[in-house]
């Protein structure tokens, strides 16, 4: 049995109604995992920025969040290549009357941005100039949506996918346009892929060489996994951990 560890954080890893794991995630972990002749995976919840600190306390065997790959992180755990590339949305209220369509935008006006525990997107945030005294951390975009909704803050980032799912049938919040975030000039690429312990080189490799396997043919075998959960020919990547480390 392997033990994947998720964030609660649909659609990337998540238990659905009836207490099942269920994601993109947890669909290719079990592809892959059966591919390398276990059968059986379990899921263990817990908060996004508890995942690498479990990974290393071998709670889970991976993490299967959809976690994005940086140097940072590249120096705790060992990446598979992503399975997506994600550009980012903003929650803001419904007719965006802020006009937000970036972080810079929040910068300039001076606003308050929520977005959740560990995201990448805390990074992008400051790295245009959001103050930290004007950014509040939140467990997830279902918070986020609240705290929008009520006026708590201006705005959420978040991923696209996340950020559109989140507002699904909400009369008073809306997602914005996908955009893709830059810090002093550089594309910041939202990336995301598996996570295994510095001491997992042959298993990473091992599901490396599945996830090659389902890239093949313009990706086909791997859209037919992660499309159920929304994503696209748009979100396929061929980049690879090795580049997104260095």
């Amino acid at each position: 049995m392997v033990r994947l560890g998720i964030a609660s954080e649909p659609p990337y890893g998540f238990v659905n109604k009836e207490g099942e794991a269920t994601g993109e995630a947890p669909a290719i972990a079990k592809y892959i995992f059966e591919k390398l002749g276990v059968p059986t995976t379990t899921a263990v919840p817990v908060e996004f920025s508890a995942l690498i600190p479990g990974l290393k306390a071998q709670q889970f065997d991976t993490v299967a969040a959809g976690m994005y790959i940086n140097p940072t992180r590249c120096e705790q755990v060992l990446f598979a290549d992503p399975e997506y590339i994600m550009l980012d949305s903003f929650i803001v209220p419904k007719g965006n009357p802020k006009g937000i369509k970036s972080y810079e935008d929040i910068a300039k006006q001076n606003l308050k941005l929520s977005t959740g525990e560990a995201y990448a997107e805390i990074g992008y945030a400051l790295g245009n100039g959001v103050k930290e005294s004007n950014l509040l951390i939140l467990p997830d975009q279902v918070a986020g949506v609240s705290a929008v909704g009520s006026g708590r803050v201006d705005a959420f980032a978040g991923t696209n996918i996340t950020v559109t799912r989140a507002v699904e049938g909400s009369s008073k919040v809306e997602a914005t346009e996908a955009f893709q975030p830059y810090v002093d000039g550089d594309p910041m690429y939202g990336a995301g892929g598996f996570a295994f312990g510095l001491s997992e080189k042959n298993l990473r490799d091992a599901f490396n060489k599945e996830l090659l396997k389902l890239k093949k043919d313009d990706f086909a075998g791997l859209l037919k996994l992660v499309k159920p959960f929304g994503f696209t020919r748009d979100e396929m990547t061929d980049l690879t951990s090795k580049e997104l480390c260095s």
